[in-house]
């Protein structure tokens, strides 16, 4: 699984036209219907820190873990809001206790390139929620791997920088390759070269539920990422919400709610 380095400190920049708020809400709704209106929640994947910020700023006690050092680093010069930031690997990540929830954004699932990776972080995810905790997730489709990005050539050029992303999908090995190629200006006024390589895997919805039962965990439902509708051929991001299973808890409780 591949960290971002050099791309982390242009990261907010290229992406500022993400609607982090609109997602925010989302995550909100769909904590607050299954119950969770405050208490201690995981982001996994949270780079830079602006979800984490957030859902903090929304009243959660938030722990965000990132595998990427640098993300991090920025992170923390942010308003932190209380936040406990972890720089873990998520497919070994360890909590002092359990939380309420976990949400991942931003495809970070998609990083993990095995499917022993994604049902050992299904399996920890399990582990580390409250009985009835749940997990909420966001996973690019095959159709956007497939038919937005492709095989083709993105680029964006600000004052401080420029990226240059050159992609590529292997429809048969459902692996979506990307090539960064950043030019950041210096103090000098000059602009020095990175370059970075990054991986992804598509996964079908049925993959994903299938992962989730072997790793312990109950499928609740998932959804389109945009419209919240049921998920479609076209759709090119979902939503997943999984819930804890296993532990004992006081009392029975509606296994099947709807995400919105």
């Amino acid at each position: 699984m591949e960290a971002y380095t050099d791309f982390a400190q242009v990261y907010d920049l290229f992406m500022e036209d993400v609607p982090y708020e609109a997602w925010k809400e989302f995550l909100v709704e769909m904590l607050q219907k299954q119950g969770i209106m405050e208490g201690l929640v995981c982001e996994l994947g949270c780079g830079t820190g602006k979800m984490t910020r957030l859902l903090a700023q929304s009243g959660y006690d938030m722990i965000g873990i990132d595998v990427s050092q640098e993300m991090l680093s920025i992170a923390r010069e942010q308003e932190s809001e209380g936040i406990l930031y972890l720089a873990q690997d998520m497919r070994q990540f360890e909590l002092y206790g359990t939380v309420r929830a976990v949400v991942s954004i931003c495809d970070s699932m998609n990083y993990l390139l095995e499917e022993a990776e994604l049902e050992q972080v299904f399996r920890l995810v399990n582990n580390y929620l409250d009985p009835d905790g749940i997990f909420i997730f966001d996973l690019n489709m095959d159709y956007k791997f497939r038919e937005r990005m492709g095989t083709q050539t993105f680029s964006e050029h600000r004052e401080e920088g420029s990226l240059i992303w050159d992609n590529y999908y292997d429809e048969e090995e459902k692996i979506n390759e990307y090539a960064l190629t950043i030019f950041l200006r210096q103090k000098s006024g000059l602009y020095r070269k990175y370059e970075e390589i990054h991986y992804e895997r598509c996964y079908e919805l049925s993959e994903i539920m299938r992962l989730l039962k072997r790793a312990g965990m109950e499928f609740v439902s998932a959804c389109d990422g945009e419209d919240h509708g049921p998920v479609r051929e076209d759709s090119e991001r979902i939503y997943v919400l999984a819930r804890q299973h296993g532990k004992k808890t006081g009392c029975d409780r509606n296994t099947h709610r709807s995400m919105v």
